[in-house]
């Protein structure tokens, strides 16, 4: 057991620097970091934001006197060196999801309100991130000297594709064992399978719906979407409490569906906003016969998040149920294009899903093209380093939580051996003013970021008296 004058100890320094370590999340907010491709140059392979983002991570772990490494734009790291060059790793990701519409605070800079930080990426992964490298700070402070080498690195695509991963693993060795402050607590051992892909309608230049937007990213329940749909003759479409419908005057309609954005591994706490259009369009007989078929396809699909109305419902005995969301649509080339995301156990794999939608889109004239794919990934839940972590937890909280599995898809994966470990304690329910990650008004409170800290100073030296 840590004893309580370390504990002490932790929190004592908790509430010299906790000013410091908001100042620091802000810092990382305020940069807009989300992948823009068409702007990527060398050293900024995901465009200018996670570049941005990047160098000022790097900064700061080199202000707090790390040695740091930047990696050509893809990746960056800081060392707390040990006693041997085995590595214990922590990664965290400095790029967020766009912010997209819904806000009422500013997305990009660090609002404090009643013990909460509202931002983009306090949450999803920013803030964790900070208080992570500051729990490593803790024990740089202290002349603490590990027989491990500590090895914190920040990724720069890890919503997108995580083509930071991919390029260090190419170019370094993996940590003997790594964590990530990327999800929930106490820990978690395991991770669903990713699956996305974009589904196409074949053309119809003479469709209805002019306009079909929606979706800020496809890994998230779209919270909003937008239509423009040929009404003629029209005087009065009757809205619904979640479709607003305005009419132009030149026989178009603009509806404009407010739905609840949610994570895609949690798809129950959402309300998708593109099924609240499509369906008002089926309900009020404003498609042609072929948009029509196309649109029924989109219900099946949008109103199962488990999968059943496309034939891909299943589960098994670690994971549980499939879960499936539209993220975002849009029209391009006449085409109604569908991007979607599955979470899959290990029941069913990647091949499946695309030849089960593939035949299902296939009965309306769509296509199917697999644009991501990552297997479930498993680590034995009584492994020294899960075990480490989970007692941490315990210590700090007091609480006898178990580890878990999720549908979430973090960097753990991605590595030889890993956990994803915090900070989220879902129980703990917030305002309603309070947003998710990955939707508008993102935030996260402050108890819980200064719990997340004191758990991640005991769990590093934990990790280290069981060795790894």
């Amino acid at each position: 057991m840590v004893d309580d004058q370390l504990l002490n100890d932790i929190d004592a320094y908790l509430d010299e620097n906790w000013e410091s370590m908001v100042r620091d999340v802000a810092t990382l907010v305020r940069i807009p970091s989300f992948e823009e491709l068409d702007k990527a140059e060398e050293g900024a392979p995901f465009g200018p934001g996670p570049r941005q983002a990047l160098t000022a991570v790097l900064d700061l772990a080199a202000g707090m006197g790390f040695e740091t490494h930047d990696c050509e734009g893809y990746i960056g790291y800081a060392d707390f060196p040990g006693e041997s060059d085995t590595q214990l790793g922590i990664i965290g990701h400095m790029d967020v999801v766009p912010a997209g519409p819904g806000w009422n605070f500013p997305a990009y800079d660090v609002t404090r309100k009643e013990g909460y930080l509202i931002g983009r990426g306090c949450l999803d992964d920013k803030g964790p991130s900070v208080v992570a490298l500051w729990a490593m700070k803790y024990w740089k402070d202290r002349g603490e000297k590990f027989p491990c080498t500590i090895r914190f690195l920040f990724g720069a695509n890890e919503e997108s594709g995580m083509g930071d991963v991919a390029y260090y693993r190419k170019h370094y060795a993996d940590p003997a064992f790594l964590f990530t402050p990327d999800a929930e607590f106490p820990v978690c051992y395991g991770e669903k399978g990713g699956y996305d892909a974009v589904i196409k309608s074949e053309p119809m230049p003479n469709r209805r719906v002019r306009k079909l937007v929606g979706g800020a990213a496809t890994n998230a329940v779209p919270g909003q979407a937008e239509a423009v749909v040929e009404v003629g003759d029209l005087t009065q479409l009757p809205g619904t409490d979640r479709v607003a419908v305005e009419l132009d005057g030149n026989g178009c309609a603009r509806l404009v569906a407010a739905g609840k954005s949610a994570h895609a591994s949690m798809p129950e706490e959402g309300v998708n906003a593109i099924a609240l259009i499509v369906d008002f369009l089926l309900e009020n007989d404003l498609l042609t016969s072929e948009e029509r078929a196309f649109f029924e396809f989109e219900s099946r699909l949008l109103n199962h998040t488990d999968g059943s109305g496309v034939g891909l419902k299943t589960s098994d005995e670690y994971f549980g149920a499939l879960t499936i969301v539209g993220g975002t649509v849009k029209v391009e080339d006449d085409r109604f294009v569908q991007t979607v995301d599955s979470r899959f156990p290990t029941s069913i794999d990647g091949d499946e899903i695309t030849a089960i939608l593939t035949r299902e889109a296939g009965k309306v004239g769509a296509s199917v093209e697999n644009t991501l794919l990552m297997v479930p990934f498993l680590v034995k839940p009584d492994t020294p380093a899960i075990q480490a972590l989970l007692d941490a937890y315990n210590e700090v909280t007091g609480e006898d939580a178990k580890p878990f599995t999720m549908g979430g898809g973090t960097y753990a994966r991605e590595f030889a051996s890993g956990a994803s470990f915090g900070p989220e304690r879902p129980w703990i329910k917030d305002p309603d003013w309070v947003g998710s990650m990955h939707g508008p008004d993102e935030g996260v409170s402050e108890e819980l970021l200064r719990a997340s800290f004191c758990i991640y100073a005991v769990a590093l030296k934990r990790l280290m008296d069981a060795g790894l």
